[in-house]
């Protein structure tokens, strides 16, 4: 059987700078890999290729771009009697939008849920 080739052939060189701002696409505005890959003609695989490739190079990391919200918790009412003994320990939390939020695990919950609907919302 003979194979015939159709088109041109579309291999393209990315920098690593070209690389790194297309992985900086995911989750902005709740884009997905899929999304991304598809806006910029590439395969999800390459996606994953380049963030794992990047890692090793110590270009990329989970928490690149991180952003800092300022919270009040001023208003943020004190329990009105006795609490319960709390254990001091860090909690990380991945929200939907692929942030991520560290936090004691003492932090009342009000507040903790005013700090993931900001961040959500930014």
């Amino acid at each position: 059987m003979l194979g015939e080739v159709l088109g041109v052939e579309r291999r393209r060189r990315w920098s690593d700078d070209e690389k790194l701002e297309i992985l900086s696409e995911v989750g902005v505005g709740g884009a997905s890999v899929t999304q991304i890959a598809q806006r910029h003609d590439i395969t999800r695989s390459q996606i994953y290729g380049w963030r794992r490739d990047l890692k090793k190079k110590g270009l990329w990391s989970p928490d690149r771009g991180a952003v800092f919200l300022p919270v009040d918790f001023s208003a943020a009412q004190a329990p009105a009697s006795a609490s319960a003994p709390s254990r001091s320990g860090h909690v990380k939390l991945r929200l939907s939008n692929g942030r991520c939020l560290r936090f004691d695990s003492g932090m009342d919950g009000e507040a903790l849920t005013r700090l993931i609907r900001a961040v959500e919302a930014a």
